[in-house]
């Protein structure tokens, strides 16, 4: 502070600088504008604190509320054996003092930061909200729930509440008659989808992540504004490098492998949905982000498993050494069993859709007498009848 003169009066001069603006006088806001002062609009001022607020890293490098106290020990320890499993970390697991300093989640002082105890902490108030819609739109709702945890528990949430409200068509091993069911969505787009969410929203704002089941798709949302002047495309093209908006957390995530590298998210998303014909779309919202999984019609989903089905009993059928290895392993396991029940489990493996039935004619047995030798095999596990009365089908246990 000095004293200088201006127009022959005499003025004190004052000097400062800092990073937390904008600053005031006398109750008001201004900006410097060319040579002149002008006074701050509140729009101008609520543009300047939010950007300011959404400044990359600067949420979860505050210190937060909380203490290492309040950190879960065995979340953390996992996490640590999980790291080294993954070859991402080099040091084992000591206590949680070091191990916090170890990973930047507390400051010199040892403060948990915002970042530790989203991540690890036992009581957290991180939010996520999930719906299942009865149609198309929000109008009506079959199952509703709001569930509140760490970081590393929401994305487990998140992601059994999708697999186990989504369909999960048949499909069949290639050169063999192995039913497997697979989703309707690939488990790795969804949990990468939940992941990305969570990295990059922001905390600070009180609206939570969604997890929203339609009849014909599914959303995932997160709060946060996407990067200005960018596109989620540029990042699928892999143009751009990664921007998390909390980039301590995603670098915590990257150490436990949950997420592959830095900005690769939306391209994994994308390339996992294309290999599955899933149409996938990410959409910039007014208020945040969201990724949107499209869900086939059931008739889609039905002339898929009925390809699968066909093209399983042909290959099977024209594959003699299929055959003849599932009764040989059966009969192997099984050395008690009489001929009749390998016979049986031949013509099952060639085609595990057959009748009891249409398998008594071809073995020339009665219907009673192929349901009493089925019932065994079922009984001994060997046999299993999944699916319904009509349109079921037989698993060879083995």
């Amino acid at each position: 502070m000095n004293k200088i003169k201006l127009d022959d009066k005499e003025c004190i001069l004052v000097e400062f600088e800092g990073d937390d603006i904008p600053y005031l006088a006398f109750g008001r806001a201004y900006m410097r504008v060319g040579d002149e002062d002008r006074q701050l609009s509140m729009k101008e001022i609520r543009k300047i604190i939010l950007k300011d607020e959404n400044e990359i890293g600067k949420w979860e490098r505050k210190v937060s509320d909380y203490t290492i106290n309040d950190i879960d020990e065995e979340l953390l320890k996992d996490f640590i054996e999980k790291g080294r499993k993954a070859k991402r970390i080099n040091f084992p697991y000591t206590n949680k003092e070091e191990i916090l300093k170890k990973l930047s989640l507390v400051n010199k002082d040892n403060e948990l930061l915002n970042a530790g105890y989203i991540l690890f902490a036992k009581e957290t108030k991180l939010e996520m909200q999930m719906a299942i819609f009865a149609t198309e739109t929000k109008l009506t709702f079959l199952d509703i729930d709001q569930v509140f945890g760490n970081i590393f528990e929401l994305i487990e949430v998140g992601e059994n509440y999708i697999r186990k409200n989504i369909k999960w068509p048949v499909n069949f091993k290639s050169g063999s008659m192995e039913r497997v069911e697979i989703p309707e969505i690939p488990l790795e787009a969804i949990r990468e989808a939940i992941i990305n969410s969570l990295i990059h929203r922001d905390f600070k704002n009180p609206k939570s992540n969604e997890v929203a089941i339609y009849k014909d798709r599914v959303e995932i949302f997160n709060p946060g504004e996407f990067p200005e002047g960018y596109k989620p495309e540029d990042f699928i093209d892999g143009k751009e490098g990664s921007m998390p908006r909390n980039p301590l957390i995603a670098n915590t995530l990257y150490l436990s492998k949950d997420i592959e590298k830095w900005g690769s998210g939306f391209r994994r998303i994308a390339e996992t949905c294309a290999k599955a014909n899933v149409k996938v779309k990410f959409e910039i919202r007014k208020n945040g982000f969201m990724v949107i999984f499209y869900r086939k019609t059931d008739e889609e989903l039905y002339d898929l498993t009925q390809k699968d089905k066909d093209d399983a009993k042909n290959v099977a059928i024209n594959d003699e050494n299929v055959v003849i290895n599932v009764a040989l392993k059966v009969q192997e396991k099984y050395p008690e069993l009489r001929k009749v029940y390998i016979e049986i489990i031949e013509i099952i493996s060639k085609n595990n859709y057959i009748t009891q039935e249409e398998i008594a004619v071809k073995l020339n047995k009665t219907r009673n007498s192929i349901y009493r030798n089925i019932k065994t095999l079922k009984d001994m596990g060997i046999l299993e009848r999944l699916g319904s009365k009509k349109n079921g089908y037989w698993k060879i246990n083995i």
